[in-house]
């Protein structure tokens, strides 16, 4: 649990970062607009002093510092109209080629009135201008800047967590295959040893009935160990029965659990053919059937639903146990997670890795309610 636990705190950790680092990023380029914002407002609004000025002067006012205004701007869009609507100047406005330029003008002049970018200029006697600007394109970039900054921040978190993902993967796959090839290879010598013990009884003592049991249990081992030895190789699937398989299983449980746990199948017209490994597909369900019956403190029914469409076979495992919490759905396949005393919590994680990873299938707790039982669904291709 300590590496997962570790991820959970990294990933937490990761989107503290991340927030921390969009909401600066946020306040710093809104601070920047705002202020640039108010800049050009405040240049405009001496501009269109400047044009007052230039239309109320007469042959003795010096137009030096006027000129220099008007000429000054040179980013700032604008278009002045006069008392009648009419434009009267306009100036930093490019003009797509081939357009009515007097109804381009009037087009932005409507947008400019929209974002209440108006400045009216009082010429006397009724008469009167509007200054009409728009934000300068060094204002719009900037204020596209901070959707940037946070989608490379977002990007950023993304890459951090498919690799921090990746190499957690890589790690715990690291992990299943040295422990099942560990396992498989420390069950081999002794398995050997009993297979060879059994013989030696069997040819002492030909009649003792208990020797059929023993080799059963000998070769469930075997089976056990050649499981283990699949995981982390590359086996290919192969068409096989799934009814056929779950026949193995419950005839298997039921000689193996009390009488009070009761098999229920509900099966399509046999054969059903899926492809599988049948030894860890197998192992699967039994996991499933163990956990069931210990949810039902081996009292309970578990009821087999094998259905099919034209690509998928679907089975559900249904028990009368004690159910999930919806909120524990997927975290019953996290590794570690149990409910049981004992156990390493390893049954169900193996089980969602064998479906995905060597059968490209799913499982999934279909629906579950506490205190009356929970369905696993399973789906496998044909």
């Amino acid at each position: 649990m300590n590496w997962f636990s570790n991820f959970k705190n990294i990933k937490y950790l990761l989107i503290a970062i991340a927030a921390v680092i969009a909401a600066a990023s946020l306040y710093v380029s809104h601070t920047l607009v705002s202020d640039l914002k108010g800049e050009e407002q405040n240049k405009m609004e001496v501009w269109a002093e400047a044009m007052r000025s230039l239309n109320i002067a007469d042959e003795n006012t010096d137009l030096n510092l006027v000129l220099a205004v008007l000429s000054g701007n040179d980013i700032i869009p604008v278009v002045v109209i006069d008392s009648k609507g009419a434009i009267n100047t306009h100036r930093n406005i490019e003009i797509p080629a081939g357009s009515d330029s007097l109804a381009h003008l009037m087009q932005m002049v409507s947008q400019m009135r929209g974002d209440n970018h108006i400045i009216p200029i009082d010429m006397g006697d009724g008469d009167y201008l509007e200054v009409c600007y728009a934000d300068s394109l060094l204002l719009k970039r900037l204020s596209y800047y901070p959707y940037i900054q946070l989608l490379v921040v977002l990007l950023f978190f993304l890459i951090c967590m498919i690799a921090i993902v990746s190499s957690k993967r890589a790690e715990q796959n690291r992990v299943w295959v040295g422990l099942s090839k560990e396992t498989a290879h420390q069950l081999g010598t002794p398995i050997s040893s009993l297979m060879a013990w059994t013989e030696v009884l069997r040819e002492k003592y030909p009649d003792e009935e208990l020797l059929d049991e023993m080799g059963k249990d000998v070769s469930r081992l075997q089976t056990v160990a050649e499981r283990f030895s699949k995981i982390g190789s590359r086996t290919e699937p192969t068409a096989e029965d799934i009814l056929e398989l779950l026949d193995r299983i419950v005839d298997y449980f039921r000689r193996r659990s009390s009488n009070k746990v009761q098999f229920v199948c509900k099966y399509p017209k046999r054969p059903l053919m899926v492809r599988m490994n049948a030894q860890l597909i197998e192992w699967v369900f039994e996991n499933l059937c163990k956990n069931a019956i210990d949810a039902m403190d081996g009292v309970g029914t578990i009821t087999f639903t094998v259905t099919q469409d034209a690509n998928k076979a679907f089975v559900e495992v249904a028990d009368t146990g004690k159910g999930i919490a919806k909120s524990r759905f997927k975290t019953v396949f996290e590794p570690g997670y149990t409910t049981k005393k004992r156990g390493w919590g390893l049954g169900l994680s193996l089980a969602k890795r064998i479906m995905e990873q060597y059968h490209k299938g799913r499982i999934y707790v279909k629906n579950s309610e506490p205190g009356k039982g929970t369905t696993f669904r399973l789906e496998l291709k044909k």
